[in-house]
């Protein structure tokens, strides 16, 4: 008989699930430090082998992908060699590059990170725009959208939002109009710059960095970040708040539940990323229906087992089983997991605000 997290993934198998937003291409050139340079007191990186991986909205849709699902990756890059180069890793993993807009007056986002032999990350620089879509680009994106949604109807959409101009106030109001016209639920994992018009979505999953200087709210305890849902469900009229807490955790609210689900321990060694696999994980459980606070314990698993990785990676359905049994071994919602310590109850008066931020850009 098959455990509950392997009925989960065979269920999620063959969906298809829509990604919108921001993508980019993250660049690693690993080496070794083993001199100063005599033109100026900076270290001497001599370059091993070098990486080139999806990333954003990219690394969402090849989490969905490795997750067993079909995802539809929707956005708008440079028409120029970067922009090729993208579109080369899309074919790589298999993803489809049909929905992928091409536009010769933006370039595509690259960020390069040089790491030295202790895997550490020395020096990072990027390559990109910023500016919002030329409206003509704006209405063809949206669009493609309207097309692809009547055709496949997915079961969830997700918009990712690095604040590189894809998703911009227009596009986000028609994407999320669009589906609520065809009850399809949308996960956002949102920035600063777009915080409040996200209105109508159904998940909502900002960071705690991002929560707090969006809502100008304090959030250091748990009666803060219970205040701080319900002021981003009364302003954005969604039905789920989640908040991640980096290392302490993360943070669920809605109408029926709310709690603090905490993380797992495991070797940290790269925090790029994480927020892509849980909102995947998160979108997943839009798309089957599953129990809030079970989609968030699997999320919370999900990013202890890609931020034991370095760079920017994806979960795999199979890591994702593998981790879950080892951890519960037991059925989520049986007796002995309620009675168990894998669901530690969260003290009201802990503090949060001194646990360190995930990455957020």
């Amino acid at each position: 008989m098959s455990s509950w997290i392997s009925q989960i993934m065979n269920s999620f198998a063959g969906s298809e699930v829509m990604i919108v937003g921001d993508v980019m291409i993250d660049h690693y050139i690993f080496g070794k430090i083993s001199r100063i340079s005599p033109e100026a007191p900076v270290p001497i990186l001599d370059v091993s082998r070098q990486e080139f991986r999806l990333g954003g909205a990219a690394n969402v849709a090849l989490n969905i992908k490795e997750l067993g699902a079909t995802p539809i990756l929707v956005s708008v890059i440079g028409d120029h060699r970067s922009g090729y180069d993208f579109l080369s890793l899309l074919r790589d993993q298999h993803i489809n590059t049909d929905s992928i807009i091409l536009d010769q007056s933006r370039i595509t986002t690259v960020k390069t990170r040089l790491i030295n032999q202790n895997n550490m990350q020395i020096l990072r620089y990027d390559e990109e725009v910023r500016d919002p879509l030329e409206k003509s680009v704006e209405i063809l994106l949206v669009n493609q959208i309207a097309d692809l949604i009547e055709e496949f109807k997915p079961k969830v959409l997700v918009l990712q939002d690095y604040n590189k101009g894809v998703l911009t106030p227009f596009v986000i109001e028609e994407i999320i109009k669009i589906c609520r016209q065809y009850e399809i639920p949308t996960a956002v994992d949102p920035k600063k710059h777009n915080f409040f018009t996200y209105k109508g979505c159904t998940l909502f999953k900002p960071n705690l960095k991002e929560a707090t200087e969006g809502l100008s709210m304090p959030a250091q305890t748990y009666e803060d970040l219970v205040a701080a849902a319900a002021r981003i469900e009364a302003l954005l009229d969604n039905e789920t708040t989640v908040i991640t807490l980096s290392e302490r955790g993360i943070f669920y609210h809605n109408s029926e539940d709310s709690n603090i689900s905490r993380a797992y321990n495991k070797s940290i060694y790269d925090v790029s990323g994480a927020g892509d696999t849980v909102v995947s994980i998160l979108a997943m459980g839009l798309a089957l229906g599953l129990d809030l606070s079970i989609s968030v314990e699997l999320a919370n698993i999900a990013a202890a087992v890609v931020c034991s990785k370095i760079g920017v990676s994806p979960i795999t359905s199979e890591e994702l089983i593998a981790e879950t049994e080892a951890i519960f071994g037991i059925e989520v919602g049986s007796k002995e997991t309620e009675n168990s310590e894998v669901y530690p109850p969260q003290s009201e008066a802990d503090t949060i605000h001194h646990f360190p931020e995930e990455s957020i850009d």
